[in-house]
């Protein structure tokens, strides 16, 4: 396959010429490049499309993933890349823009004017993170501001740090951060706070700020402090929030799969099924809760059901050949 943009191919030249696929991966993260593992190692014929704008890309380091810990997560996509070419996969750095199903699987336009088909398509597009509108936030998100605790909280241990309040799951994770020091402030922000959790964050110690949050002070591109709306600036050296999850799914709405219609988050089956047969997700796009490791475990479980499909399709069709098919 030639694209048009930066592109990887395995060392099978013929692959240049033949555009069909046992399984098109839509999403070359943790997941995408996990489960395009296994099935290249089940000889399976894949082809990646990956877009290279990871979630994690700001972020420094990446942790919990066993035998990985601390390695930054660009380099581990990088070895991940590496691992699918050298079991023959295809790899190319593109976007995909349409899907749609045709009699015998599914077609993908990408931008650069290829169209690839496959029999199976797995769709590993993960989810954007809405961040609260608060000046200074963005620019800081995945190194100073985080979410997950335990991604990042051993590294700010026992610092001064903040919890912004964005929806009503705030209060649990103040409580999670606390975990991580004991110098902790949960800016309310103009949310409410009812007296159950108000109880629960005073006995454990957590300073809670009503003053409403004009913007995140930093220097040389660090965090130093919150700026109140009377002015007055509280030190801090670490921010947790959590965002609001938007599943990257258009990909999956276009071709007609179920989604939940309070969440908008694809309804999926065991391994990664959607509602649409021979269309799968897994990571992110799948469970907006999933850490790369726990991404990346699951998009393992759903290549071994992909190829299982494929087994049973292949097995249709020699009975069908051989004229022994009821």
């Amino acid at each position: 396959m030639n694209s048009q943009l930066e592109t990887d191919h395995s060392s099978a030249s013929s692959q240049d010429d033949d555009q069909h696929y046992d399984v098109i991966v839509i999403g070359g993260g943790p997941a995408g490049l996990s489960a395009a593992l296994m099935l290249t190692r089940a000889r399976r014929r894949v082809l990646v499309v990956d877009a290279r704008a990871p979630r994690n890309a700001d972020a420094d380091h990446m942790h919990g993933f066993l035998s990985r810990d601390g390695l930054p997560p660009l380099e581990l996509l990088e070895l991940g890349r590496a691992e699918v070419l050298s079991y023959g996969g295809v790899i190319v750095t593109d976007f995909a823009e349409k899907v749609e199903r045709t009699g015998g699987g599914f077609t993908v336009t990408l931008a650069s004017g290829c169209v690839p088909t496959s029999r199976q398509l797995l769709v590993t597009t993960g989810l954007t993170d809405v961040l609260p509108d608060v000046p200074g936030l963005s620019g800081l998100w995945g190194r100073d501001v985080h979410v997950c605790p335990y991604c990042h909280g051993w590294e700010v241990r026992d610092g001064a740090l903040a919890t912004l309040a964005t929806g009503p799951m705030s209060a649990h994770h103040t409580l999670l951060i606390r975990q991580w020091t004991d110098d902790l402030v949960y800016f309310l922000n103009g949310h409410a706070l009812d007296d159950a959790d108000r109880a629960k964050l005073t006995a454990r110690g957590v300073g809670i700020e009503e003053r409403p949050v004009t913007r995140l002070v930093t220097q040389d591109d660090r965090l130093t402090g919150i700026e109140l709306a009377d002015g007055t600036v509280v030190a801090r050296e670490g921010l947790f929030l959590v965002p609001r999850f938007r599943a990257n799914s258009t990909l999956l709405d276009a071709l007609g799969c179920e989604s939940d219609p309070e969440t908008g988050w694809p309804v999926l089956g065991p391994a990664g099924r959607t509602s649409i047969p021979g269309v799968w997700a897994a990571g992110n796009v799948a469970d907006p809760t999933a850490g790369v490791i726990a991404a990346a475990g699951a998009a393992t479980t759903t290549a071994a059901q992909i190829n299982a499909a494929l087994v049973e399709a292949d097995v249709r069709a020699a009975m069908a050949a051989a004229g022994v098919l009821d």
